[in-house]
């Protein structure tokens, strides 16, 4: 726990000097008493977050606590059952179609997939929001894609292979570039290292944190990887699956910086950050059971000891 304590106090050291005074006070996004619900399930719970301009945010917790969904609703793209959500002053309920549109070109969205279309090259790829925004002749489009490779460590050869032909990281690189074409004041990143290796997760991690380096972006990272949050972020805010939380109970268990989220007193907190099931096992199988209405007696299931 010693090594990890250092490795997080030097990161954030770096981190500091790099963007969180860089933060103002005024927070470009904002969510006020937000909660989302698909038919009867509801997602999220009157959530409240406010994210300063320049900061750096990892959004943490379990699959299938919301995380994702907030994203979306940070753009628009899935609407609040209650509750307002802010960007730059402005509420996007209260937006037209075209004015939405013009919102979003705001910001740049790196996809857990990556998301690159198929059919078309590398180069095309990363043209196509440049397309969409239309106003740029193709000799400057072309210098941005080869910019945006660079940045991203990857040679003008790539341009002209089909996303099939490479790697997986290779394709998050891809899709940061892409992202970054229209030069976005917000970056929204969802699960950037999935399904990579630690060498690669790290090139990743790398290239988020040159990204803000580079530009004065504001930063929000969907992650299951403790390393990309203590790593990557000022601010890390963990959200809790509503189906394991009482009525009156918060959904943000935890909200603060990296250095904090290692002294955390909250049992859900540490159970997470250190990788712990604890008594999870224990309650699926008793919803198992129950299920299929028959009782498992504690022997019957716990490992040997």
């Amino acid at each position: 726990m010693a090594r990890r304590s250092e490795f997080v106090l030097v990161v954030d050291q770096r981190r500091k000097s790099m963007s969180f005074e860089q933060a103002s006070d005024a927070p470009i996004i904002e969510i006020r008493d937000m909660s989302i619900s698909f038919h009867d399930q509801q997602v999220l719970r009157s959530l409240d977050l406010a994210i300063p301009r320049g900061q750096t945010l990892a959004l943490i917790g379990e699959s299938g606590c919301g995380k994702t969904v907030l994203l979306k609703a940070l753009i628009g793209l899935v609407r609040p059952a209650q509750g307002e959500v802010y960007f730059d002053g402005r509420n996007l309920a209260e937006l037209n179609d075209k004015e939405l549109a013009v919102q979003r070109m705001r910001f740049g969205f790196l996809f857990q997939n990556a998301a690159l279309f198929d059919s078309m090259t590398v180069g095309q790829n990363i043209e196509f929001p440049l397309r969409e925004a239309a106003g740029r002749q193709q000799n400057e489009i072309d210098e941005i894609v080869s910019s945006r490779l660079a940045e991203v460590g990857l040679p003008e050869a790539v341009k002209s292979k089909k996303p099939a032909q490479l790697s997986g990281g290779m394709r998050k690189r891809v899709g940061l570039a892409r992202a970054l074409a229209i030069s976005p004041e917000v970056m929204l990143y969802d699960e950037p290292t999935t399904g990579l290796d630690p060498i690669v997760s790290d090139v990743i991690n790398e290239l988020i944190i040159q990204t803000r380096s580079r530009y004065p972006v504001t930063s929000i990272i969907v992650t299951h990887d403790m390393r990309t949050a203590t790593k990557v972020a000022d601010r890390v805010v963990m959200v809790y699956p509503l189906s394991r939380l009482a009525a009156s109970e918060p959904q943000i268990l935890f909200d603060g910086s990296p250095t904090e989220l290692e002294t955390a007193e909250d049992q859900r907190v540490i159970q997470f950050v250190n990788g712990e099931a604890g008594e999870r096992l224990m309650e699926m199988r008793e919803n198992s059971s129950q299920k299929h209405g028959r009782h498992l007696k504690p022997e019957s299931w716990m490992p040997d000891q």
